[in-house]
């Protein structure tokens, strides 16, 4: 976490080669997120990004994938808002 508190930790279970991008629910402590997305060369990824950034309204480059990039589980850092911000927003959609 940054010394201003302006990074979220989110915690992801990513459903690849769902038929929408959706936000599934949250499950101990865990985000559940489909994404239309193959998991083939890093593509899922992407896409998860650009959905997380949209729902979160913060840019793409504030997002960064720390920990599972190539699992179904990951942890996702946000740049600029709190983790408390992050989740409402998510949750919101």
């Amino acid at each position: 976490m940054s010394i201003l508190g302006s990074e979220a930790k989110i915690l992801l279970r990513v459903y690849p080669n769902a038929i929408r991008n959706e936000v599934v629910g949250l499950a101990e402590g865990v985000l559940r997120v489909k994404i239309s997305a193959p998991p083939v060369k890093g593509k899922a990824n992407r896409e998860l990004l650009a959905f997380l950034s949209q729902l979160l309204g913060v840019s793409q480059g504030a997002l960064t994938i720390t920990k599972g990039y190539t699992s179904r589980n990951k942890i996702v850092a946000v740049d600029g808002l709190s983790q408390e911000e992050s989740l409402k927003r998510l949750l919101r959609s």
